[in-house]
């Protein structure tokens, strides 16, 4: 048993790292559990003799694997996760343009919106799902975590995408999410209040998170007469990516975070808008620099 793992599996770790984060992310659905995770894997490294370990790789995804999993459960518990108040730990990316197809096809498989999908699912339909669909982890392995044989592990990822498919899912990230971002942002701009209404989903949830707390409107036509309110802070904005989702954000001449708005599109219309303003929310996320006049 070694104290700790040698320098070169210690390299080999980091240069996982990523990798790792994004494997429990996906399963659990929040930057903070996933971070743990992986540190938790870390420490099982630190105990595990290295000459026990043939795969690094395979073995570090199977610990993480089991790590998340074992969170899933607990959850079931306690309430389920609300993504809104995940918010503070999304990353936020500038958004140069359209992305090639397979980025766009990533980036929708990573958004907040499909982690909504994912919670409807069992622990075990997820984690199958997660590793198999988006890792191609053999189900061999992913049996193996599950305890099950690979048969009945292909069935439970195979039941999880049913679910998954039967869902509205969202239109992601892709050519068609933009697009309706940009009809928002252009009817915003120039008050066109039926234009507004045409891109909105008529059960829209507009949420503003404020210094002095949390403001949520529902329903297009209130949203509307608010988004024409605000046009000329739109005008400020310029295009980021809020966990691979098109978004918007404005700074200060100073470089200061001023406002950031992130958008959830179900088929073809925005049906939810998630403002924030509080200055306390916008240093808990991880920002861009501005790296050019919003």
């Amino acid at each position: 048993m070694t104290a700790h793992p040698s320098g070169h599996v210690a390299e080999a770790f980091e240069a996982q790292r990523d990798r790792l984060r994004a494997v429990a992310y996906r399963v659990l659905g929040s930057h903070a559990d996933a971070e743990d995770v992986v540190q938790e894997a870390w420490m099982r490294l630190v105990r595990q003799d290295e000459a026990t370990i043939g795969n690094l790789a395979g073995w570090l995804t199977t610990v993480v694997g089991r790590i998340s999993l074992d969170l899933l459960r607990s959850r079931r518990a306690r309430p389920e996760t609300d993504y809104e108040e995940e918010f503070g730990h999304l990353v936020v990316t500038a958004d140069d343009g359209p992305t090639p197809d397979e980025q766009v096809a990533l980036a929708d498989s990573v958004g907040l919106a499909l982690l909504i999908v994912l919670d409807s699912l069992t622990p075990s339909e997820r984690l199958a799902f997660v590793l198999h669909d988006m890792f191609a982890v053999p189900f061999q392995d992913i049996g193996q975590i599950l305890g099950r044989s690979t048969d009945a592990t292909k069935m439970v990822a195979s039941r999880a995408r049913r679910k998954i498919q039967a869902k509205d899912r969202p239109a992601g990230a892709g050519r068609e999410h933009r697009e309706v971002v940009q009809a928002f942002g252009a009817a915003a701009l120039s008050g066109d209040f039926e234009a507004l209404l045409r891109v909105l989903d008529p059960n829209v949830k507009l949420t503003v998170d404020t210094s002095d707390g949390v403001v949520v409107t529902l329903g297009a036509t209130k949203v509307a007469a608010g988004a024409r309110m605000f046009s000329g802070e739109v005008a400020r904005q310029r295009p980021v990516l809020v966990n691979g989702v098109p978004g918007h954000m404005s700074w200060s001449p100073d470089g200061t975070p001023l406002s950031l708005i992130a958008f959830t599109v179900r088929e073809g219309r925005i049906a939810g808008i998630h403002i924030v303003v509080d200055p306390a929310k916008l240093a808990s996320i991880h920002l861009p620099a501005r790296d050019r006049e919003a």
